[in-house]
């Protein structure tokens, strides 16, 4: 027979919470008293990358000078520096440099968190309750200490007055105590969910002396008191955000931290379109640009179109990445009755010519997307796994009958623009849906009602990806409109729900979890704000959302977010679009990057002021 600590531990390797740190057995403890282990390091796959006593991270340049200035910018507006309520649009960047949570993950291990305001975390055996020991230096940016009624308060003030996906997060979170002023611990409720531990890592703490005699859902946009490594410097609403490197910040010699937030200085610019921000950066307004359009990306930064680019001192680069790319899409407002039939929407989707649009309007730089999980695990393909139809065979009749039989793919062309072929798929479906031609006019033969659809833009670059869109739906008798609004009005419409339909992302992570709920669950298909987009109410949906949360191993829960995978794909929800595997960006050359990239993401906040670069930019430009 094991040993008790032996038992305990092999229960955690079993339920994805290995033992990748220092072990404690619990010994003193009574009888009938949960055993807890203690970690640096919280991994939901396997061993975290860096063990207990790491130096610092493996992309970093430990040795980066610290000092100068990193420009960058942003589309639409800001009046608030609250990014935490539905209340305004808040300023870019704040919870990258500003606020700070108790864990934080690496860029290149986005599975583990590590401990950041938190030095390390005790998990109960059976997942019960999570235990968090602060770090006794951590301060915020007045000087004041943090301490657990700090977290405790940021707790119930995210979930009761915070964006409507914290009450989702935090829904079988029982009870927050402090124990002690640097111990807070958090009492689980419901079944065992081995992803509540880090999800209570990553609450972002707040000062409880400065914003318990604050109106949290009421715009602000004086300074805050944070704990993060920057602090706010001039603030123009809805034109600058300055953000300065706080010198005596506590966190700045933490592993996971050394060689990073190494500007003095890093601003947001906003612009109101993306036409005029291009514009910017090639008149030098600012120093580095992420480019999303595939259009300008090949055709505005060549050595003829931009002379910086060949003298030199622009570089342009792709980075690939191994990070979830989610599902972007064209999305149906199912909230709309016109929008309800399944056989509707797969009728319009044909209508969608991705290989054209590849081939003609993107440079064929895309891949087209056939899940909601692309880029990931969890994406489904083929035809269901036996551990998947046990899943599914639960729901048979309750599901479109081709998740069992049929492998799914996307409505295709042979790209020549010639959609006859598809446009006659589109017909029998509309037609068994009981729409038809009425005076050249797609009706439904019942209720009379005119098929209309106003596609919902806030960027009038997105246009010419809808136009042939528009122009083949015209051939179905559809009338199609495109509405573009500045980015403020189309958050607010979106937030109410105020659309046919709109361009979104629906973005994963490396481990899907309780966030799911905010996606695609029945509770918040009518909440404002809330990133049920879709507006999906679906009792199967919402089962096999818990079955997610509930997964205890890795493999369980790649088969259930599959099993998910399915459902909403053969439900017809989206129009899937394209992703890339690869980041692009141009910049100004200025910089020091480090040899190593990190695996998920570019990792901007690695970079550091080169003088010398940043001397022959200047003299290029006078």
């Amino acid at each position: 027979m094991k040993s008790k600590p032996t038992m305990f531990l092999s229960m955690l390797i079993a339920m994805g919470l290995t033992a990748w740190l220092l072990y404690f057995p619990i010994t003193a403890q009574e009888e009938d008293e949960v055993k807890t282990t203690r970690f640096h390091a919280l991994s939901l796959s396997g061993e975290p990358k860096y063990p207990a006593g790491f130096k610092h991270l493996d992309y970093v340049n430990p040795d980066a000078p610290k000092g100068g200035t990193l420009r960058r910018f942003y589309e639409g507006s800001f009046n608030t520096l609250n990014p935490f309520t539905i209340t305004g649009r808040p300023a870019v960047g704040t919870t990258t440099f500003v606020y700070e949570p108790l864990m934080r993950s690496p860029e290149d291990d986005s599975v583990a968190e590590y401990g950041v305001i938190a030095k390390d975390v005790e998990v109960a055996e059976d997942l019960s309750f999570a235990i968090f020991h602060l770090r006794p230096e951590a301060r915020f940016s007045d000087g004041t200490p943090v301490t657990s009624e700090d977290v405790v308060f940021s707790f119930h003030l995210l979930r009761d007055e915070g964006l409507p996906h914290y009450a989702k997060y935090y829904a079988d979170v029982e009870r927050a105590t402090a124990v002690d002023p640097h111990t807070v611990r958090f009492d689980f409720s419901g079944p065992p969910n081995r992803e509540l531990p880090q999800i209570m890592g990553q609450i972002w703490v707040l000062s409880k002396a400065f914003w318990e005699n604050r109106a949290f859902d009421e715009a602000i946009v004086e300074p805050i008191v944070s704990s993060g490594p920057y602090t706010i410097g001039a603030i123009e609403p809805g034109r600058l955000i300055e953000y300065k490197r706080n010198p005596d910040y506590w966190g700045a010699n933490l592993p996971i931290n050394v060689g990073r937030y190494n500007f003095d200085v890093v601003s947001f610019k906003y612009y109101r379109d993306s036409d005029v921000a291009l514009l910017g950066f090639r008149a030098a307004e600012y120093d580095l640009r992420p480019e999303n359009s595939s259009k300008d990306w090949a055709e505005k930064y060549t050595d003829e179109a931009f002379p910086a680019v060949q003298s030199g001192m622009v570089r342009k680069k792709l980075f690939e990445h191994d990070r979830p790319a989610g599902m972007q899409a064209f999305i149906f407002n199912t909230r709309k009755s016109k929008f309800t039939d399944r056989k509707v929407r797969l009728a319009i989707s044909y209508m969608f010519d991705f290989e054209y649009a590849n081939n003609n309007l993107f440079y064929n730089q895309y891949t087209r997307t056939t899940s909601y999980f692309a880029n990931s695990d969890f994406a489904a393909t083929g035809l269901p796994s036996p551990e998947e139809l046990e899943i599914l065979e639960q729901y048979r009749g309750r599901v479109p009958d081709e998740v069992f039989t049929n492998v799914y793919e996307v409505p295709t062309t042979d790209g020549s623009g010639n959609i006859r072929p598809q446009m006659q798929k589109a017909f029998q479906l509309l037609t068994e849906a009981g729409w038809g031609i009425q005076d050249g006019v797609l009706t439904h033969t019942e209720t009379g009602e005119v098929m209309e659809i106003e596609f919902l833009l806030n960027d009038a670059g997105f246009e010419r990806v809808v136009n042939p869109l528009k122009e083949n739906l015209k051939r179905l008798g559809i009338k199609s409109t495109t509405r573009t609004v500045e980015p403020t009005q189309y958050l607010n419409r979106v937030d109410e729900f105020d659309y046919d339909m709109i361009v979104g992302t629906m973005r994963q992570s490396h481990s899907p979890g309780n966030e799911q709920r905010d996606y695609w669950g029945s509770e918040t298909a009518e909440q404002e704000g809330s990133r049920n987009y879709i507006g999906i109410q679906d009792p199967v949906i919402d089962e096999v959302i818990e079955k997610i949360v509930q997964a205890k191993t890795r493999d369980e829960l790649v088969t259930v977010t599959r099993a998910l995978d399915r459902i909403l794909l053969w439900n017809h929800f989206v129009i899937p679009q394209w992703h890339i595997r690869s980041d692009r960006v141009v910049w100004w050359d200025k910089f020091g990057i480090p040899e190593i990239k990190p695996k998920y993401y570019v990792g901007y906040s690695t970079w550091w002021y080169d003088t010398e670069k940043a001397r022959r930019v200047e003299e290029f430009l006078r």
